[in-house]
């Protein structure tokens, strides 16, 4: 998840303990619940009381709602301070979508280039995030309720991965950089995998996971530059390149419509 950040882009803010003043959705695709009219409305007073995640959803706690956030492919938020003691701020930029303006003369605004990302306002963020599996990063997960989830489902490892309902939070990028750390291909079937197996598999989704975060996530196109995670991938984007554990050649093939990068001499498909 990246890290939010002031409007000159150098560190750690918090919007926690702030009052919201006036909503304004920028683009009217972007609110998928409620109606702009609606979400103006309901949001004006309310407070962040906390700041979560619930796998690619940021959930802000309010007052007496929820405001949920998918950043999708590019999305992403910055924290701007108005430019005089009046509260004025300056424009809006290209691609802003939607924005919280602060009683604190502060303002969140959410920029997204492709359109993807989307924001919902709600009483019940479950009927947004409800059908999510698990959080791998939660330590109430252990090897052996992975290896049960695994042997469960008759499905290839990565599409079952990537499955927001199986597991909450692995994209592309980050199953396979975990799939070639467990040294498994991204088409075996997850049926077949082994308690051992899958206690690494586990242990190296939290591993990329974890990295990720460190560094701020990856930045792969010219959408979003803030993180550093691209410059340690071991697989993902490598094709051609010698894989840092054996030195064979890393191979990209398709899995799930989705670009896939492996290693054979690793990854080798039993």
């Amino acid at each position: 998840m990246r890290t939010l950040r002031d409007g000159s882009g150098e560190y750690q803010v918090s919007v926690v303990g702030r009052e919201i003043k006036e909503g304004v959705a920028l683009w009217s695709r972007t609110l998928a619940l409620p109606s702009e009219t609606e979400f103006a409305q309901r949001i004006k007073g309310q407070v962040i009381t906390t700041l979560e995640r619930r796998g690619k959803f940021l959930d802000f706690s309010l007052s007496k709602d929820h405001l949920l956030i998918h950043l999708r492919m590019s999305g992403d938020l910055r924290l701007e301070t108005a430019v005089d003691e009046n509260g004025q701020f300056r424009e809006y930029r290209l691609h802003d979508r939607l924005a919280l303006a602060f009683t604190d003369n502060t303002r969140l605004v959410f920029n997204d280039t492709r359109k993807f990302g989307r924001v919902w306002l709600t009483a019940v963020p479950e009927e947004v995030t409800g059908r999510l599996g698990p959080e791998p990063l939660d330590r109430s997960l252990d090897g052996e309720a992975f290896f049960q989830m695994l042997t469960a489902r008759t499905r290839q490892l990565k599409p079952l991965l990537m499955d927001q309902s199986f597991l909450a939070g692995l994209g592309n990028i980050y199953t396979d950089e975990a799939l070639h750390a467990a040294k498994l291909h991204p088409l075996m079937n997850s049926r077949d995998i082994t308690p051992a197996q899958a206690e690494k598999l586990l242990k190296a989704i939290r591993g990329v996971l974890n990295e990720g975060i460190l560094r701020n996530g990856a930045s792969i196109d010219w959408v979003y530059r803030g993180g550093d995670f691209q410059n340690h991938f071991r697989v993902y984007g490598r094709k051609g390149e010698l894989c840092p554990e054996c030195g064979a050649k890393i191979e990209r093939l398709v899995v799930g419509q989705r670009g896939t990068h492996i290693c054979p001499g690793c990854q080798a498909l039993k």
